[in-house]
């Protein structure tokens, strides 16, 4: 096994046991960790991979900094040590406040496992919140795809699983450049129906991730009484319709056959050939004009000047986007320019500017579209805020999927009171390589033009009550009172 604390090749990445473990004996290192890692993979994604990706980086680190998902939880992980760098500040210890200001977090699995990371981080609400670098083991993959992870420095696919492959992503971590990334808070009201449930039915079970949608307790500030409310938070997408019901169908498949689902690219396949099957290239004669999202709700949006105006649309899916990369790497926005994007106050989808990008699909040969050079879906809008007012009636259930996690969202016949509203909440910190696809108007190495001229966005969005400025990622994270919390929030 190797030794981190004498492996040159390693000793940057290290983090000794008594940072980690509260109570261990004081370890003296000879020199500061330059970019000290926690790493979470989550084993049971990629078919094999996660294991083995697993099993590689506790050979390479100190085995107390690689955590699997399936044993213990990223707010419990993070809450220990957070709790005991805050008693070695207090207790005078040099390393201690290194470490947190140079920490950097590696998170391997699917988009939903990285979201759950960014969630908790966010929640958190740290002095020096870690950033985040995604290593894809997913499906969608789009998270790695966007800030630039799915190749290493050879310009080999992630993830390699041996431990050439693993040095060379831990040195593109080392080479990184930070990147804010908004995060958006969704939340959905109905009034408690009469008969039968209400509840988001997941593909045989509830999605793992602790900030994907769910119902609020009854101590929540966002519970009504009388009302049924839900809430969660995205960094990716929020989509409603066609993609959707793909997913959820995909998902139930493969909660059923996980035997089938074992290599990315036989997961690619199979997800084309649903959108086959359920008929979503003859839309018009597979499914009714009622599934069109118009039929379902009334849409609203926030521009980026603030007011509230009604968006038209004839499309069987909605897509509220926020990164440059969807269903693998396509880019359902595109890069908008020349006279007809400055007549309709459209911007390149920057990831940081407080804004969403929606994007919609008329059928599945619309969607075909984005493999072409620069193709992409219908441009909607850009907006701060989106709200969705459910028609009285219009169908018992509509699919919403948020980072890769569907649903199926039974509605009430009897309820003119349905709403899904969508909201900018704050910013984490991500890990980018250099030359990635996504923009930022605050990343100096974002080329600047006439789509810059919007208003700059500030870290939070100061119409939104407190109540939304957290996902639920990390409730059970608690501060005691005898430490001093002046350095956490």
């Amino acid at each position: 096994m190797a030794n981190p604390s004498t492996d040159p090749n390693l000793e940057g990445f290290h983090i000794p046991d008594y940072i980690l473990v509260p109570g261990s004996e004081v370890e003296i290192l000879p020199d500061v960790p330059a970019c000290p890692v926690l790493v979470f993979v989550n084993s049971k994604s990629g078919g094999q991979l996660g294991g083995e990706l697993l099993i590689t980086y506790r050979s390479l680190l100190n085995k107390n900094q690689v955590f699997d998902l399936g044993e213990e939880t990223p707010d419990e992980v993070l809450r220990r040590l957070y709790l005991n760098l805050e008693t070695l500040k207090r207790d005078g210890d040099k390393l201690a406040p290194e470490i947190e200001e140079k920490l950097k977090i590696i998170v391997a699995g699917g988009d939903g496992t990285a979201g759950w990371l960014l969630g908790v981080v966010c929640d958190l609400k740290l002095s020096q919140p870690p950033p985040i670098a995604t290593v894809p083991l997913g499906t969608g993959n789009n998270l790695p795809f966007a800030f630039g992870w799915f190749r290493d420095l050879q310009g080999k696919k992630n993830p390699g699983t041996d431990r050439a492959s693993v040095l060379s992503f831990l040195e593109q971590v080392k080479k990184a450049k930070e990147m804010k990334l908004d995060s958006w808070h969704i939340l959905m009201r109905m009034r408690a129906p009469k008969e039968g449930p209400c509840d988001p039915i997941a593909p045989l079970e509830l999605p793992h991730s602790l900030h994907a949608f769910h119902r609020v307790s009854s101590t929540d500030e966002l519970n009504m009484e009388g009302c049924h409310t839900f809430r969660g938070g995205f960094w990716n997408y929020f989509s409603m319709g066609m993609d959707a019901q793909v997913s959820y169908a995909f998902h139930s498949e493969r909660k059923l056959h996980p035997e089938r689902f074992k290599n990315q690219l036989v997961n690619q396949g199979t997800y084309a050939k649903l959108v086959g099957t359920q008929g979503w290239f003859f839309a018009s004669l597979f499914h009714p004009s009622a599934r069109n999202i118009a039929q379902l709700a009334k849409i609203k949006i926030m521009d980026r000047h603030g007011e509230w105006k009604d968006l038209h649309i004839h499309h069987r899916s909605i897509i509220c986007l926020n990164l440059p990369s969807f269903s693998g790497g396509l880019n359902p926005w595109g890069m908008p320019s020349g006279k007809k994007a400055r007549y309709k106050d459209l911007t390149p989808p920057y990831v940081d500017d407080g804004l969403i990008e929606i994007v919609g699909f008329r059928d599945a040969w619309h969607g075909l579209v984005l493999l072409a050079p620069n193709g992409h879906g219908t441009r909607l809008a850009q907006a701060h805020r989106i709200r969705f007012e459910f028609h009285k009636g219009a169908a018992d259930h509509t699919y919403m999927r948020i980072d890769g996690e569907p649903w199926k969202q039974p509605l009430p016949i009897d309820d003119d009171t349905v709403v899904v509203e969508i909201s900018h909440l704050r910013q984490v910190k991500m890990l980018a390589t250099h030359g990635c696809r996504s923009k930022g108007l605050h990343d100096p190495t974002t080329p600047t033009g006439h789509e810059a001229d919007g208003e700059e966005s500030n870290d939070e969005d100061d119409s939104v009550g407190e109540e939304f400025k957290k996902f639920g990622a990390a409730d059970t994270f608690r501060i005691p009172d005898e430490i001093d919390i002046s350095q956490l929030s």
